[in-house]
């Protein structure tokens, strides 16, 4: 962890430790080159419990190329991408839901692709209040982003769900990205047409679109799960941009 401010322009919540970058990189290097103080909060970016392993985890494990200690070393390559955004980073110490346990049996959740795309487990619940405390235990801010959960992700879903119990009508929610330039899940969100919520784009310049690309190419271990290569990391990312006016974000409609 950095040494925070006591104050900051703006709070982007991001579930994973990729996930800000990929959907706000370009507004984050906006507003560090605005001279304004910008905090990424990683959500679930703590180590998993010593005894948890099985087929599912091994197989992400291995598509990341990351066998030993995945989850430091992902906490090592959002260090670098926060860098190269210009904000700060606070990783807290829940696990990603990979690796979070029943506590009544023990067993591993979430252990498929089904699962993690699926319904939060009931046995969540306490992990939300937790959640809620630390975000109004963060600095003062003056903007808060948190996931639409456009695709429908069970920590996106949580970190949502805590963020509007902690900040209320006041929330700023971010488009999730990849998933929302997938045919038909921005709309399963916010309906179509979009019923109450508004939008807004934020234009990005080309300097906040390469500092985005490269922020998300820091993420080393995840560029296999959505992108084939730079070239295409770069065309999906300028082709969204594009369509969108830059980057979107969504308010409730008042």
């Amino acid at each position: 962890m950095t040494d925070l401010y006591t104050d900051y322009d703006s709070i982007f919540l991001s579930p994973h430790l990729d996930d800000a970058a990929l959907s706000c990189g370009g507004r984050i290097a906006n507003l560090a080159h605005a001279g304004k103080r910008v905090l990424i909060v990683t959500v679930m970016a703590g180590d998993p419990p010593t005894d948890v392993e099985n087929d599912y985890i091994r197989s992400l494990h291995a598509r990341w190329e990351l066998e030993r200690d995945a989850t430091a070393q992902r906490r090592a390559e959002d260090i670098v991408a926060c860098a190269i955004l210009g904000a700060d980073y606070l990783h807290w110490s829940i696990p990603d839901c990979i690796y979070r346990l029943d506590p009544a049996d023990g067993k591993p959740m979430y252990v498929s692709d089904d699962d993690i795309f699926g319904n939060v487990h009931p046995a969540e619940q306490p992990l939300v209040k937790e959640i809620v405390s630390l975000l109004r235990a963060l600095p003062a801010h003056r903007q808060c982003y948190a996931p639409l959960t456009v695709g429908h992700h069970v920590d996106h879903l949580l970190v949502a769900e805590a963020a509007r119990r902690a900040f209320g009508d006041g929330l700023i929610f971010y488009e999730d990205y990849p998933y929302a330039q997938q045919p038909g899940k921005l709309a399963a969100v916010v309906g179509d047409p979009p019923l109450g919520w508004e939008a807004s784009a934020l234009a990005l310049s080309d300097a906040d679109l390469a500092a985005k690309i490269e922020a998300i190419l820091a993420f080393r271990s995840q560029l296999s799960t959505f992108f084939t290569d730079r070239t295409d990391l770069e065309r999906q990312v300028k082709g969204y941009a594009a369509s969108v006016g830059g980057e979107r974000v969504w308010r409730k409609g008042r």
